[in-house]
């Protein structure tokens, strides 16, 4: 005990001693000397030290609150392969991942390995040294992984490995996350603090194509395009364009043009960007919108016949620089001050982004236009090369309706199915309406009752169809009477003019 007690003793004086000569040296020594001191001291050190540190902070940029994607990326690959070294862990919910993240805890250390080099990844946190006031607040802490390995492997470790890790963890939070639905936010207020050009939330709609209600020849063919397009990289390169396509989705309300997007979203594993054209104030905030998506995505259009006047503001414009030379009274210039306050979004710019020099700014891009009045897009607009598919999603058919049988109502076959084909056959119904009518409303409805339901629906919208041709086909008649008694007229009074000049006399 008494030489534990002496060595004990002798430590702290060592110790004490060395602080006492920092802090005259702190003091006394001049700066210029300690710099040179202090430069010379890491060499010796770096040079007897065989090892090498990486490290790779949380979050980067100018105030450090753009978070780091190599971090993710590298945290993603060591909670799949590495951790079952480590003892102490960190459960993070991150946005993108359909499980928790497991992290290693500050100070926690773990071993890899890489083509038989022996590898340590540590994780840290450093404290700042003083509080200070900023108009952009960040955390008080700031992590960082640090990843240690002997110096004879740099070229690999620099060269291999950490492309490895950043692939595999890439892969792995591919494989993982979770589908994202986006929306544009206004431009007002983009630049806010930490603010974003998109919105988004989880997407879960169930739709597939194995739910959707439609033929199934058409069906496969929209999948083996989808699949062409997804492996298509090196083709598109080869060609020489631009890894994107444009799909048309037209046809009556209620025929499932949004479910179709749903189970595109899910077949390839895409997020959706939900492009509100009337919250985009001019073209370059559309080309903005457009950089800031990612690839493996699909842009949504949605009602564009409905979204913009596209075609018309050139007319609009030409209109009202003719008329700035006149007067206005107050009223006129309120209403175009409201009107100048709407989006200026133009068919040329819409066009630049979809498919000019724009559109090459990212790849693996779907880009999808939905109206219910093809007839009124400009044909610049859908014209193939842009709208690269056109895919006409019509009325209810008897092939999509067995798909509708099989999901809401589990049958493949009854016997009230050859009347219902027949019906169809005859009858005009979107297969949301033939879903409604199908769909049990109660317990005590039956497969049965549901068909039968469909059945009276079925006749009733005949019936209604049938009288609402008779009453057009009356009105046809009654118009073309009419324009027959009207040109009977103008011939009368063309001949009683013959007469009166015959017999000449006029009347004034």
């Amino acid at each position: 005990m008494g030489f534990m007690g002496d060595l004990w003793a002798q430590l702290g004086s060592i110790m004490a001693t060395f602080l006492f000569v920092y802090t005259m040296s702190e003091r006394f020594v001049p700066p210029l000397f300690l710099a040179y001191l202090r430069k010379y001291t890491h060499k010796i050190s770096n040079f007897l030290y065989p090892y090498i540190r990486i490290h790779f902070y949380e979050f980067t940029g100018e105030r450090f609150f753009k978070r780091s994607q190599a971090f993710t990326t590298i945290q993603t690959y060591l909670s799949a392969n590495s951790f079952q070294r480590a003892k102490s862990f960190k459960a993070e919910v991150v946005k993108d991942s359909q499980t928790p993240l497991l992290t290693m805890a500050e100070n926690e250390e773990t071993t890899d390995e890489f083509q038989g080099v022996k590898l340590w990844w540590s994780s840290s946190t450093i404290q700042p040294n003083q509080q200070s006031f900023s108009f952009y607040p960040t955390s008080n802490e700031k992590r960082f992984l640090t990843l240690t390995f002997h110096k004879r492997y740099r070229d690999l470790i620099t060269g291999s490995y950490l492309k490895h890790v950043l692939d595999e963890g890439k892969a792995i939070a591919l494989k993982n996350r979770q589908l994202k639905l986006y929306t544009n936010n206004p431009s007002s207020g983009w630049y806010d603090y930490k603010s974003t050009k998109w919105s988004h939330t989880i997407f879960e709609h169930p739709s597939t194509f194995e739910t959707l209600a439609m033929e199934p020849k058409k069906k496969q063919e929209i999948l083996n395009d989808l699949v062409k397009f997804q492996n298509g990289k090196e083709y598109y390169a080869k060609i020489g364009k631009a890894w994107k396509r444009g799909y048309l989705l037209y046809g009556p309300p209620g025929t499932g043009k949004s479910s179709m997007i749903a189970a595109m979203a899910n077949f390839l594993n895409y997020d959706i960007y939900d492009l509100e054209l009337t919250a985009v104030k001019e073209n370059a905030e559309l080309r903005k919108l457009f950089i800031e998506t990612s690839n493996k995505s699909i842009m949504v259009i949605e009602d564009i016949d409905c979204s913009l006047d596209l075609t018309g503001q050139r007319k609009k414009k030409q209109k009202k620089d003719d008329d700035d030379t006149e007067a206005k009274d107050p009223i006129t210039k309120k209403a175009e001050e409201e009107e100048n306050k709407g989006s200026k979004v133009t068919l040329s710019g819409l066009l630049n982004c979809i498919d000019g020099i724009w559109s090459a700014c990212g790849g693996e891009r779907i880009i999808i236009f939905t109206t219910n009045f093809v007839d009124k897009l400009d044909p610049a607009l859908i014209r193939r090369g842009r709208m690269d598919k056109h895919i006409e999603l019509s009325y209810c058919c008897f092939e999509a309706f067995k798909v509708l049988a099989k999901n809401y109502l589990g049958v493949e076959f009854h016997e009230l199915f050859p009347k219902i084909e027949k019906l169809l056959e005859e009858t005009n119904m979107a297969p949301a309406d033939v879903a409604e009518n199908v769909m049990p409303k109660s317990i005590d409805e039956d497969v049965h009752t549901c068909l039968q339901n469909l059945i009276n629906a079925l006749e009733l919208t005949k019936e209604e169809a049938k009288k609402k041709a008779e009453e057009e086909e009356k009105g046809l008649k009654v118009e073309k009477e009419k324009e027959e008694y009207a040109q009977q007229e103008v011939k009368a009074n063309g001949k009683s003019g013959e007469d009166v000049e015959e017999n000449g006399s006029t009347i004034e």
